[in-house]
């Protein structure tokens, strides 16, 4: 019995497109669809739900961006993994820049197929949730801007009825809003729990800063949701594994304002707002989006700031397939106190780092 997982195998080599077939069939319950004509698959595609494209591109396979266009056409979360007889550096990165999600070759380790598969339907299935989600959240959100009108008309007479529904929505947006940004996070396995992982390293560094249980909360909750705006961003960036360009970077930038423009209508979250849109600020004001330095940077932004570096470094990333040691995570720390983070925080950092 299968769980539904779908795979469509575009390519004309029938041995390679069967071994495939056997392989996710028997060790992966696959449903599996072999189309040897890219002309056909984008309809093949359209008919069918499908959770995984495997592609033939380059030498003995198919020319890649009339193929991977047609399919992003007919569903943008497409999935797909290239087969590669001859994975030259150049044409590997003209398929990410195109937007697969990983390759295999011919040298093909089953293992590897099979974890790709694997991710890669949880990727379209969280991703599609994603959209279903922040569509949702914008109907919401113009739901939520009348209730708060209607209901502010009937405080007098009925407050604790208020008070009481108030904290419903509240509950009801935080829920939707942290499924929505651990979705982002499952954008790609190397992110999975970075968020949470984030608010675990901030709430040691805050509890040695002494502050009190409702700034925790507050910091935890901004730890949950600070990269939120990268629903803004477009998975190619967010993947790339070679050094993003000028313009790449502009658009990398722009993802803490975009969380806090997200955020906005929830004016009950009027502080997490703030540490969401300041969470890329530098201590000597190089940071981003407002060049905010020193003080003019919330505390409970520079901690996330700390944090959300040191997590980055510690694990792996597209770009960067081995991740920090921590003894060299905390020195890169070290290096950058006084200029990138707080030296008040990275004093209480360096006392609590051997718990991290």
């Amino acid at each position: 019995m299968t769980d539904g997982k779908r795979v469509l195998i575009v390519m004309d080599n029938e041995s390679v497109a069967s071994y495939l077939k056997e392989i996710l069939i028997t060790q992966a319950g696959c449903l599996v669809t072999i189309e040897p004509v890219a002309a056909r698959a984008a309809d093949v595609l359209k008919s069918e739900r499908y959770d995984i494209v495997i592609a033939a591109f380059g030498e003995g396979g198919f020319e890649p961006e009339p193929l991977i266009k047609s399919l992003k056409i007919i569903d943008a979360e497409t999935v797909i993994i290239a087969y590669l007889e001859k994975g030259t550096p150049e044409l590997v990165r003209h398929l990410f820049d195109l937007g697969i999600y990983d390759w295999i070759d011919k040298q093909l380790h089953v293992d590897k197929l099979l974890f790709l598969v694997r991710k890669g339907v949880e990727l379209h299935g969280l991703v599609t949730a994603q959209r279903r989600l922040f569509l949702g959240l914008q109907e919401q959100n113009v739901s939520l801007q009348k209730q708060n009108t209607l209901l502010a008309k009937r405080i007098e007479e009925s407050t604790r009825n208020l008070t009481r529904l108030y904290e419903d929505l509240r509950s009801t947006y935080m829920r939707t809003i942290r499924v929505l940004a651990q979705a982002i996070d499952a954008r790609d396995h190397y992110t999975h729990s970075h968020s949470q992982n984030v608010a675990t390293y901030a709430s040691v560094v805050a509890a040695e800063l002494h502050l009190s249980a409702k700034d925790l909360e507050v910091l935890r909750e901004a730890c949950e949701l600070h990269d939120l705006g990268k629903i803004g961003i477009q998975d190619s960036i967010l993947s790339k594994p070679t050094s993003l360009s000028p313009q790449e970077w502009e658009e990398i930038r722009r993802h803490p304002q975009i969380g806090a423009q997200i955020l906005e209508p929830l004016t009950f979250l009027n502080t997490v707002i703030e540490m969401v849109r300041q969470h890329h600020e530098h201590y000597d004001g190089t940071g981003y989006p407002e060049g905010r330095r020193g003080d003019d940077i919330l505390l409970g932004a520079r901690i996330l700031h700390l944090a959300d570096a040191y997590e980055s470094m510690r694990s792996a990333r597209s770009y960067r397939k081995v991740p920090f040691s921590k003894e060299e995570a905390v020195e890169e720390i070290k290096r950058h106190s006084g200029t990138q983070f707080d030296p008040k925080v990275v004093e209480a950092f360096l006392k609590v780092v051997h718990m991290l």
